[in-house]
């Protein structure tokens, strides 16, 4: 069955780093776009960045744009989200999802599988 596991999560001080990955299983892993999402506290889930099939087509919330960078290793079945310069407001569960196409996209609706979360929290 297909698995979506986030790592990396924890405390980072406003202006640190850090880096997620996503381990998936149970499907071919380099067809499929992969997203990035986060639900703030008290708020509702929202999109993060997205990397197409290939490595292609990547696109980022406007907050985060210069900031985060996406990747991904096909040959590891694992995509990466590379926080540099947190700020407090990126505080929030980050999930990792599997797209339903190869191409990238912003649409919650568009990913089929979710990981369970990993806290990421930017305190001073």
């Amino acid at each position: 069955q297909v698995q979506l596991v986030e790592s990396g999560g924890g405390l980072a001080q406003p202006g640190g780093s850090l880096r997620l990955s996503c381990t998936t299983s149970g499907f071919t892993f380099s067809t499929y776009a992969m997203g990035w999402f986060r639900q703030p506290p008290g708020k509702e889930r929202e999109f993060v960045a997205t990397i197409g099939g290939r490595g292609g087509n990547r696109y980022y919330e406007g907050t985060v744009k210069g900031r985060f960078s996406i990747s991904r290793d096909n040959t590891k079945d694992t995509v990466y989200l590379q926080m540099n310069s947190l700020k407090p407001a990126g505080t929030g569960v980050y999930y990792c999802a599997k797209g339903l196409f190869g191409s990238g996209t912003i649409l919650e609706r568009a990913y089929d599988y979710w990981g369970q979360g990993t806290q990421v929290t930017v305190s001073s």
